[in-house]
């Protein structure tokens, strides 16, 4: 069940990575991040897009304090928001795990 729960958040994460609205600056999010919790899972953020698994999602960016929204544009996902919160300049996280800097 727990390796079950794990696929799905995974597959959520990527599926909410494929969208965006906002400003094209990633802000304090720019670069590459990976997580442990989600089978080293790596998230690259670069102006007006992120890149996961492959996929290239066009994505805008709205900085709230420590919290960065992500908002999808076009596909499945289109409109969907992700909140990540920096917590250092090496570490965030989101409600599906805790991401590490790489690049």
């Amino acid at each position: 069940m727990n390796q079950l729960l794990k696929v799905i958040t995974s597959l959520f994460f990527v599926i909410i990575l494929s969208a965006c609205s906002s400003d094209k600056d990633p802000g304090p999010l720019e670069g590459t991040w990976q997580s442990a919790d989600l089978f080293g899972l790596k998230v690259t953020f670069r102006e007006g897009e992120t890149e996961s698994l492959g996929m290239i999602d066009t994505v805008t960016y709205e900085v709230r304090g420590k919290d960065v929204i992500v908002t999808y544009h076009g596909g499945m996902t289109d409109g969907a928001k992700m909140r990540f919160t920096v917590e250092s300049e090496n570490f965030m996280h989101t409600e599906i795990g805790r991401f590490t800097r790489v690049k």
